[in-house]
């Protein structure tokens, strides 16, 4: 669901805004609503999150995130899947992974769920790159 509001709001003032379920999206200064996901979808994303992180994880090659916000380049997105070289895991002050991702991911996966619009996602992604 996209969300006109009468006054558009800054990517600032969208990050301060309480989070939603679903994820909302900073698209091009608009508020953008993510579907429900699904059980197909849900197990998808898990599996696909699993196979990911038992393959490159324990050699520090990569890590998975599930529905991981990440804000860049004026946008903030919540991809389905945000994988992201071991190196360029934000980290904290402690070495630990980190809250806030403000980079964007290597790889991006987003599930078409049936009621989304195939063009928009992958307008949605490509924009990430």
């Amino acid at each position: 669901m996209v969300q006109f509001l009468s006054k558009p709001i800054t990517l600032e003032q969208f990050l301060k805004l309480p989070e939603t379920k679903p994820a909302s999206e900073y698209v091009d200064g608009q508020i953008i609503q993510k579907p429900m996901p699904q059980g197909k979808h849900s197990t998808i994303q898990t599996e696909f999150s699993t196979t990911v992180n038992a393959v490159l994880k324990p050699q520090q090659v990569a890590r998975a995130f599930s529905e991981l916000r990440c804000t860049f380049g004026g946008r903030s997105t919540v991809p389905d899947i945000a994988v992201f070289t071991w190196k360029r895991i934000p980290r904290d002050q402690n070495g630990e992974i980190a809250n806030t991702f403000s980079i964007a991911p290597d790889w991006t996966i987003e599930i078409l769920s049936p009621d989304q619009s195939q063009t928009k996602v992958t307008k949605n992604v490509f924009a990430l790159s």
